[in-house]
């Protein structure tokens, strides 16, 4: 047999089918039960909510659930609300320069919703009756096979509930790299506490279904340095320093609070919102490190909780999948 008739032939290229991108897309925005749930806490400050209450089973695989009291979710809404690029808070690519808002792709619903078995209950305050709708693939679903699939009416607080069940039950080697469920507990927790310390005036409530005591629960009104202590413990919090700055030519400033040189603390923690975005950002991280180096005890590491704001104009949020990642003017002065 000749070389050439035994090679192989390329396969012909050809379009991937739609359910197919978008559970691709869905995979890369949400890799874990904690990705998922920032991207819901996010659409539940923008709904101006001063509640938030998190509920998980199973680590977040079987069940993933939050509750606000924001202004819901139109009825007319939902059967869009899950479809991929559906967003109110953009029109036009120049609108992300400008934007304000934690959401604007459209497209974290949508993810969950390829990946789990989703449902939405939402009720506005002047709605008679709140309605809850089912999802699948992006698309409205019947509750059980052979139903209707249009939102049905029932009884609701204002604001909205979204239910993720059975996270990744369609990406088989996706949920068996999930199997240690307190790990992806402890990173709800984490998410969920970060977000309290930074949005202080929010309520925020986190616990296991079926278990009475919530591991996680800030008052509304309340402030940052409260909820440090809360989270981290009342040594932490009394041991920290409040700062602050603003350069007014290159717009922009920073609060927060960090470790004085008493400060004792054996694991590093770092939590940086721009633009109130929980993002990571490594040049400054490792500069506060470098400084932070010479002046703690050798086995004590720092807390630093920085609030750094930016003009948004100056500020690029469309960098990564997950919005965990941003980039920005003046990096080398900020």
């Amino acid at each position: 047999m000749s070389d050439s008739s035994s090679a192989r032939k390329p396969a012909p290229i050809q379009r991937l089918d739609e359910t197919v991108i978008n559970r691709i897309a869905a995979g890369e925005i949400i890799n874990r039960p904690s990705n998922a749930l920032k991207e819901l806490i996010e659409n539940s400050l923008d709904a101006g909510a001063t509640s938030i209450t998190v509920t998980v089973k199973d680590g977040g695989v079987k069940l993933l659930q939050i509750q606000d009291n924001g202004h819901g979710i139109r009825t007319e809404d939902l059967p869009l609300v899950c479809e991929r690029f559906t967003t109110s808070k953009l029109k036009v690519y120049e609108d992300l320069s400008t934007i304000q808002t934690y959401g604007f792709r459209g497209e974290a619903l949508a993810s969950i919703s390829h990946v789990s078995h989703l449902s939405i209950t939402t009720k506005q305050a002047d709605s008679e009756c709140a309605f809850k709708a089912h999802y699948s693939d992006g698309k409205l679903a019947p509750a059980k096979p052979g139903g209707n699939c249009d939102p049905e009416p029932c009884a609701g607080n204002n604001g909205t509930i979204i239910a993720a069940e059975d996270l990744f039950y369609n990406i088989p080697s996706r949920k068996s790299a999930l199997k240690n469920t307190r790990d992806e507990y402890n990173r709800i927790y984490e998410v969920a506490s970060r977000y309290a310390i930074h949005n202080a005036s929010v309520a925020f409530t986190c616990r296991k279904l079926g278990v009475a005591k919530p591991d996680l629960c800030t008052q509304q009104n309340s402030n940052a340095i409260n909820n440090i202590g809360q989270v981290f413990g009342a040594k932490v919090a009394a041991s920290l320093v409040e700062v602050g700055d603003e350069q007014n030519d290159i717009d922009a400033s920073f609060s927060g609070y960090v470790s004085s040189a008493t400060h004792e603390m054996h694991k590093s923690v770092f939590l940086l919102f721009i633009n109130h975005r929980l993002v990571d950002h490594t040049p400054i991280k490792r500069a506060v490190e470098s400084l932070y180096s010479s002046v703690l005890p050798k086995a004590s590491r720092p807390f630093v909780y920085l609030d750094l704001r930016i003009r948004p104009e100056n500020v690029d949020v469309n960098v990564h999948p997950t919005k965990r990642e941003v980039r920005f003017l003046n990096e080398d002065r900020i």
